[in-house]
């Protein structure tokens, strides 16, 4: 996928690091076509993409690595969680990633539990810079998890079989059971 840049040259999807600007900023602009939106709209489980735009600059941090500042445009359109109707959602967000090889990345201390890094915006520098990869993961982290149409509600729903009465949100608590419980030695009482 290449579109053109703000200079007019075209800008591939992954930039080779080697390639890049050493003193000064690399100006991206990425405008995926239908096909393209269409691809991406499967993969993050929307309906579909109808306009999306990832603008922005790599500028070099010194000899070590490259600092991504953009910004992402987009319209989705996902299937409200309760009725399945689409619904569309405006997305702008702006995206911060840093690049650094691996020895200039934090690692946690061996024998801690902390798994992840506390920075999520330092990724690993390679041969490559994959913008559309930067793309597609700040619009799934922007994207409503559960899309809802406006004024709908989600619904409760209870099940039960015939003659027993549906469990609710309040008979699972904790002391429901004992309530039900005084409540059956109270009318027990009342019955002797």
């Amino acid at each position: 996928m290449t579109t053109d840049r703000p200079d007019g040259s075209p800008t591939p999807a992954r930039l080779r690091v080697s390639a890049l600007r050493q003193t000064g900023p690399t100006h991206f602009r990425l405008e995926p076509g239908p096909e393209a939106r269409a691809a991406h709209a499967a993969e993050l489980g929307a309906q579909s993409l109808r306009k999306m735009r990832f603008t922005g600059q790599l500028t070099p941090l010194g000899k070590y690595g490259w600092r991504l500042e953009g910004d992402l445009g987009a319209t989705a359109v996902q299937s409200c969680i309760v009725t399945l109707e689409p619904v569309t959602t405006r997305i702008d967000t702006h995206v911060v990633r840093e690049f650094l090889p691996p020895e200039r990345i934090a690692q946690p201390e061996a024998g801690t539990e902390t798994e992840m890094p506390e920075d999520d915006s330092v990724e690993e520098l390679g041969d490559e810079i994959d913008l559309e990869a930067v793309m597609l993961e700040a619009l799934s982290l922007a994207l409503p998890t559960y899309p809802r149409k406006e004024g709908v509600e989600l619904g409760e729903a209870q099940f039960a079989a015939e003659g027993v009465a549906p469990m609710t949100d309040e008979d699972s608590k904790p002391f429901a059971g004992l309530a039900g419980l005084r409540e059956k030695m109270q009318n027990k009482g009342e019955d002797d």
